[in-house]
C-alpha cells in the first residue's frame, strides 16, 4: 500500500508523486495507491519554468501575501490511485490487515507534523485529516496481519513507537501483533524530498535513494550492483539494506532510524565493544559515511559533532538577526505603499482593480525604485546568504548525527546481545522483520 501526498495542492510537490509512481514500480503487485486528490484532480504542484502574470502584481503578492505555489502550474497525477483521505486510507487499512498473508508493507510518502511525543505524530492526508502514530497502532490491532511500514515525511520516526502495544512507550510492552518500520528520520526531526521541482537531479532525500535501491538503481539511474547495496550478504537488497544505502548516500537533512533502533534505546543496557559480525549494515554505514566525511572512526565524529552545536547556534542567532532586519525593511515598504493605496493588501476589495489600473506606473515605482525597495532587497539577499550557509552546516550535521546514532547503535546492540533474554529476542525478531525483501 502506497499512501502519498500533501493535504492540499499547494503542498503537493512533484517530487512526492513521483516517489510514489517509482514505489508502486519497484513493489510486487497486487497494491493499492492513495495519493493526494485521486487520478482526477489536478493536485500535483510543479515549479513553472516560465514566469507568468504581470510582475507588478507578482511583486505585490510577495510582499504582502506571499505563498510557495504561486509560480507553480497543477496537473492530474500520471497513475490511477484513489484519494487519500483519512476514510479511505483507514477503508484501506482494514481491509488489507483483515486478509490473511505476507506482512502488509506501507510506504508513505507525505508531510509530518510533530506532536507532543512521539506517538502523537502524524502524517497529514487529503483534505485535512491525518494518521497519527496511535491511530495507526490502533487500526492494526484490530487484526493479526504484520505489518511492515517505511514513512519519508517529515517527523516520521515517532512511527518507531509502533514496536509498543498501542505505540504506548510508557507501557513498555513490545506490540502482540507484528510490526517494524524504516524511517526518513527520527521523531524530532524534519527530513528532505518535498521538491517542487521536477527534475530528479536537482532532488536529493532518504527516500528518492531508498526506493531507487528497491528497484536495484542508483539516483542517476544506472544499475546498482547487489554487492554494493547487499549489506547483509543474503543475495538480495532487502529494506535494511536500501535504508542503510541511503543513510550513506543521501546528501540531505534526514536522520534515518528503524524499530530496532527505538528498542535499542528503550532497554536501556548501556554499552559494550562493537561486534562486526553482528549489525553488518550499521558497520557498513559509519564506514563508507564515515570515509565520506573523513571521520574514519568513533573519536573523531565524536569530535566534529561536539564543534556543530555552537557554530549551529551562531548561525541561528545571526539568522534571527538577519531576518529581524528584513521584517523591518518589508513593513516600512508596505507602509509607503499603503499610506498612498490603502487597499492594495487586498486583492478582492471592489477598489483595488481601479487603484491599481490607475497608478500602476507609481506602484511599480514603489516596488522596485524606492530607498525602501533598495534596503528590502539588501536585507533579502543578507537573509538568502546566511540560510546558504546554515543550509551546508545543516546538511553536513545532519550526516554527523547519522554516524554519531550509528556507533551508539553498535555499542547498545553489542550489549543487548551480550545480556540476551527476551529483549534480545524481540530485538533480532525486528531486525528479521527490516531486513525482508519486498
Amino acid at each position: 500500500m502506497a499512501i502519498g501526498g500533501g493535504p492540499s495542492p499547494e503542498s503537493n510537490e512533484v517530487s512526492l508523486e513521483q516517489d510514489i509512481d517509482l514505489v508502486r514500480r519497484a513493489l510486487p503487485e497486487p497494491g493499492i495507491v492513495l495519493f493526494a486528490g485521486g487520478s482526477n484532480a489536478p493536485s500535483v504542484r510543479e515549479l513553472d519554468p516560465i514566469p507568468k502574470g504581470d510582475p507588478v502584481r507578482t511583486a505585490l503578492g510577495e510582499l504582502f501575501a506571499p505563498r510557495s505555489g504561486r509560480q507553480s502550474r497543477y496537473r492530474t497525477p500520471r497513475f490511477s490511485a484513489e484519494r487519500a483521505t483519512l476514510q479511505n486510507v483507514e477503508a484501506a487499512l482494514d481491509q488489507a490487515l483483515s486478509q490473511s498473508g505476507p506482512p502488509l508493507l506501507i510506504h508513505v510518502a507525505g508531510h509530518g507534523e510533530q506532536g507532543p511525543d512521539p506517538r502523537s505524530n502524524l502524517v497529514a492526508l487529503w483534505g485535512g485529516g491525518a494518521l497519527s502514530v496511535s491511530h495507526l497502532a490502533e487500526l492494526h490491532e484490530r487484526h493479526a496481519r504484520a505489518l511492515r511500514i517505511v514513512a519519508t515525511s517529515c517527523f516520521s520516526g515517532g512511527f518507531a513507537e509502533l514496536i509498543f502495544a498501542r505505540a504506548d512507550a510508557g507501557e513498555g510492552r513490545p506490540s502482540a501483533v507484528p510490526r517494524c518500520g524504516l524511517f526518513a528520520g527520527t521523531w524530532d526531526r524534519e527530513t528532505s524530498g518535498c521538491d517542487p521541482n521536477p527534475d530528479r537531479r536537482a532532488q536529493e532525500s532518504y527516500g528518492l535513494h531508498f526506493v531507487h535501491a528497491l528497484s536495484g538503481k542508483r539516483k542517476d539511474g544506472a544499475a546498482l550492483e547487489l554487492k554494493a547495496a547487499d549489506f547483509d550478504r543474503d543475495g538480495k537488497i532487502g529494506l535494511l539494506d536500501a535504508h542503510t544505502w541511503a543513510s550513506i548516500e543521501a546528501v540531505s537533512f534526514d536522520v534515518p532510524t528503524t524499530t530496532s533502533e527505538r528498542w535499542l534505546r528503550h532497554v536501556r543496557l548501556g554499552s559494550a565493544p562493537i561486534d562486526e559480525q553482528l549489525l553488518p549494515e550499521t558497520l557498513a554505514l559509519v564506514r563508507q559515511l564515515g570515509n565520506a566525511l573523513s571521520l574514519p572512526d568513533e573519536q573523531a565524529v565524536a569530535r566534529r559533532w561536539q564543534e556543530l552545536t555552537p557554530q549551529l547556534t551562531q548561525l541561528g542567532s545571526r539568522i534571527d538577526q538577519a531576518e529581524e532586519e528584513l521584517a523591518a525593511r518589508e513593513a516600512a515598504q508596505a507602509t509607503l505603499l499603503l499610506e498612498r493605496w490603502p487597499v492594495l493588501d487586498d486583492p478582492f476589495h471592489p477598489d483595488f482593480e481601479p487603484t491599481f489600473e490607475l497608478h500602476r506606473r507609481d506602484i511599480q515605482a514603489a516596488l522596485n525604485g524606492s530607498p525602501e525597495a533598495r534596503a528590502r532587497a539588501q536585507a533579502s539577499a543578507e537573509v538568502a546568504v546566511a540560510y546558504e550557509a546554515l543550509r551546508a552546516l545543516q546538511l553536513e550535521e545532519a550526516r554527523v548525527a547519522r554516524l554519531h546514532l550509528g556507533y551508539e547503535t553498535l555499542h547498545r546492540a553489542a550489549a543487548l546481545m551480550k545480556r540476551g533474554g527476551t529483549a534480545a529476542s524481540y530485538y533480532r525478531s525486528l531486525l528479521e522483520c527490516e531486513r525482508a525483501a519486498p
